[in-house]
């Protein structure tokens, strides 16, 4: 009994070391934790239970026989946080260069497969070096079993990808799959073909935080949602952001109490809205101004900044923020505007996370570079997104709502359960001077006679008791009591019950 406990003790002494101090220490050189190091510090202390420890790659070409090593590259369990269970694998650079090979992909599907059993968060903490080579189709085969369970887990239980190091090649698409992809700047990065290949085939000099690093993903080309300043500063923030979310499809987010009374007025407020309708002001402070203690966790913040989307707390509960910023591109809808919103909507709508909706849009993005681009199509997300929604939705008209961006944006066609205005709203087909100039076009050459028909045009039309007299807009409310009216509603909301037809899943327009 005593030898095979002191076998038990030395196998998980060596499993423990990974790839051995000189590598650890190289890790640490570079600014980032260990595998091991990042679970104790995201995980609950003393929650951790692993699986797995002692699993061994298979491989015997190349002399790879000779380098077993306990674990395999991936560290692999659950444990809590802030007491809730959560599954997680966190990858081992150390080993192997954290490379994926055949056990290293079934040990990672293992606890993807149990979270969808018990119903909990899965989190992907990635630094690999990519498909381990010697293994050849084998690990290929690994990432696609670990894609098939990115996808069938998709709306049932949250996924969260943090990329902590490098991720390339076939490896970037199962975080791509994911909810949440969170990047730590200037360790970190994620392409299909490296800086080496670029050059080979397009001749473009690049280098590898310039093609695929944190701030290059969180600020143009939208792949992932925040970028952090170091792991530790990136663990921490996981650790709060988790706590916005539910466990799976089937909860509801958890409630945090707050001591912040849902009745409270901000007179401040009613003087947000400038009184000049072409000048801007900063949507971000209506957000602050409104939710739980100024708490809002925002998400893509660096990414198509005219619209804003993220998590806050009414009332205690959980709910998504989408918002036209008016400081950017006046708050028009583009492609990539309307991507981000449309993604973030679908996940509140898959995790029971009703949607509140601040609108100040005077519509979509005119321009060849945005027709090209297909903003038919992709302008078209956010209205297929909004419409299938059946979660609570609140929709508050701050200023300008013109065109189709009103409709899409959360609008009672839209099955908005509770739509409000600001006395300052404006509800109409186009702004008043543009539809004086199409509908008087006549009298173009009377700029006296123009004037006057624009200000009858505003007086009739740029405000909010044309909708409100349909029963478009349910009410129109002073901004200083917005917490409160949406506080209200939202409770009114809590038990709503919405069933969108049978169907096997709806064609959206990708």
């Amino acid at each position: 009994m005593h030898d095979i406990i002191r076998q038990l003790d030395d196998k998980r002494s060596a499993a423990r070391l990974g790839g051995g101090e000189k590598r650890i220490a190289a890790q640490h050189a570079k600014g980032k934790l260990t595998a091991r190091e990042r679970i104790e510090l995201f995980l609950d202390p003393g929650s951790f239970e692993e699986w797995d420890m002692f699993k061994e790659h298979r491989c015997t070409d190349f002399g790879m026989e000779k380098q077993s090593l306990p674990g395999d590259g991936v560290v692999t369990g659950y444990g809590t946080v802030n007491g809730r269970l959560i599954f997680v694998f966190s990858q081992d650079f150390t080993v192997l260069g954290g490379s994926l090979s055949e056990t290293h992909a079934e040990k990672i599907c293992k606890v993807m497969d149990h979270a969808m059993k018990v119903g909990a968060p899965v989190i992907g903490l990635n630094d690999s070096g990519g498909a381990r080579i010697q293994e050849g189709v084998a690990s290929l085969g690994g990432y696609a079993d670990v894609f098939q369970r990115n996808v069938m887990a998709s709306g049932v239980v949250p996924q969260i990808s943090m990329i902590m190091g490098p991720c390339a090649g076939g490896a970037v698409y199962s975080p791509a799959m994911t909810d949440f992809i969170f990047m730590v700047k200037d360790s970190s990065y994620m392409f299909v073909t490296g800086p080496e290949v670029v050059k080979t085939v397009t001749h473009e000099e690049v280098t590898a935080e310039e093609l695929g690093g944190a701030v290059t993903h969180t600020s143009k080309s939208g792949v992932a949602d925040l970028a952090f300043e170091n792991d530790v500063e990136a663990l921490t923030m996981l650790r709060r952001f988790i706590n916005f979310l539910p466990s799976n499809n089937r909860e509801k987010p958890p409630v945090q109490p707050t001591n912040d009374p849902a009745e409270r007025l901000d007179f401040s407020l009613d003087t947000l809205v400038p009184d000049n309708a072409n000048k801007p002001y900063d949507m971000k402070e209506l957000i602050i101004k409104m939710v739980d203690d100024c708490d809002f966790f925002e998400i893509q913040p660096d990414y198509a900044k005219n619209i804003i989307t993220g998590f806050a707390r009414m009332d205690g509960h959980t709910i998504g923020i989408v918002a036209n910023q008016p400081l950017v591109l006046a708050g028009c809808l583009d492609i990539k505007s309307s991507i981000k919103a449309a993604r973030f909507v679908r996940f509140c709508d898959a995790f029971n996370i009703p949607v509140v909706t601040l609108v100040d849009v005077p519509g979509f993005m005119p321009g060849t570079t945005q027709e090209y681009g297909g903003i038919i199509k992709h302008g078209a997300k956010l209205l297929y997104a909004y419409a299938e929604c059946t979660v609570p939705k609140v929709t508050l008209i701050t200023r300008k709502a013109y065109g189709g961006a009103y409709d899409v944006m959360s609008s009672k066609h839209l099955r908005g359960d509770v739509n409000m205005a600001w006395p300052s709203a404006e509800i109409a087909v186009m702004g008043p001077k543009g539809a004086v100039e199409i509908i008087f076009r006549e009298e173009k050459g009377d700029p006296e006679k123009l004037a006057q028909r624009e200000a009858e045009y505003k007086a009739k039309f740029a405000n909010p008791f044309v909708a409100g007299a349909r029963g478009f807009i349910d009410d129109v409310i002073m901004p200083n009591e917005t917490r409160k009216r949406v506080c209200r509603s939202l409770a009114m909301l809590r038990d709503k019950k919405l069933e969108n037809p049978w169907r096997k899943h709806g064609n959206i327009p990708l």
